[in-house]
């Protein structure tokens, strides 16, 4: 059964939602983040996805205060992604209470920091790529690299890499469907690594049709937040 991941992108200390990662598209849902943490527990989704946008553009973690409410919240295990780039950033980020931590740019630009943080923190570190016509992007999806998401995966896989996140920046917030051949060729390419689908879920046919294909994990935001998929559909009963 594919692990159901709802998203909570954060600006100002409120709910938002990008289109394809771009800033100028941001959607306010006003929604307070400790408050949804709440509500997708109450359904069973215990596993939260959240992401400090301004930290991600900023290069530093500006929502450290809010990820104490949010993990202090009866069985909220959080991974937390945005602005991670230093020792003292990813030790604040585990003081704080987040259960993983979610590393994108520096592991384009910065690699033997992330293979010492997987050595040292082992599953609890996750890649998160965010791929952009097969490259992946950094900064908050700002600047493209010159890497793929299977370099990534190639590096780290020795240190002891076991879950990526990747997400599909056409896709992503547009509501029309997730990169289903993607998961496909890296699942079949990198058996060993769990993949977690990101980006484009519109329905609850979509998450049915990446579980049939062998995805395990999915992040559902958008869909939510616009009422697309009701949490009872993805109720998990405990």
């Amino acid at each position: 059964m594919i692990n159901i991941i709802p998203a909570i992108d954060i600006i100002g200390g409120k709910c938002v939602r990008l289109t394809r990662g771009d800033y100028d598209t941001q959607t306010t849902y006003g929604a307070d983040p400790v408050d949804m943490v709440k509500r997708f527990i109450d359904h069973g989704l215990t596993h939260i996805h959240a992401v400090d946008l301004n930290g991600a553009r900023e290069g530093k973690p500006l929502e450290l205060h809010l990820l104490e409410k949010m993990a202090s919240v009866n069985n909220a295990r959080i991974e937390w992604g945005g602005g991670l780039k230093r020792n003292e950033d990813v030790r604040d980020l585990f003081n704080a209470g987040a259960t993983w931590g979610v590393i994108g740019s520096v592991a384009v630009r910065n690699p033997q920091l992330m293979e010492g943080w997987l050595v040292r923190y082992g599953e609890r570190m996750v890649l998160g790529a965010d791929v952009r016509d097969g490259k992946v992007a950094v900064s908050g999806w700002l600047e493209d690299s010159d890497l793929t998401i299977g370099n990534l995966v190639e590096r780290f896989a020795p240190f002891g890499l076991g879950r990526a996140i990747v997400t599909e920046i056409s896709c992503d917030g547009m509501l029309a469907g997730p990169a289903f051949e993607l998961y496909r060729i890296l699942d079949a390419r990198y058996p060993a690594i769990e993949f977690t689908a990101s980006g484009g879920v519109s329905s609850l046919a979509d998450i049915e049709r990446l579980d049939a294909d062998g995805v395990k994990s999915v992040i559902v935001g958008k869909a939510i937040y616009e009422g697309r998929i009701r949490l009872e559909e993805l109720e998990v009963k405990g």
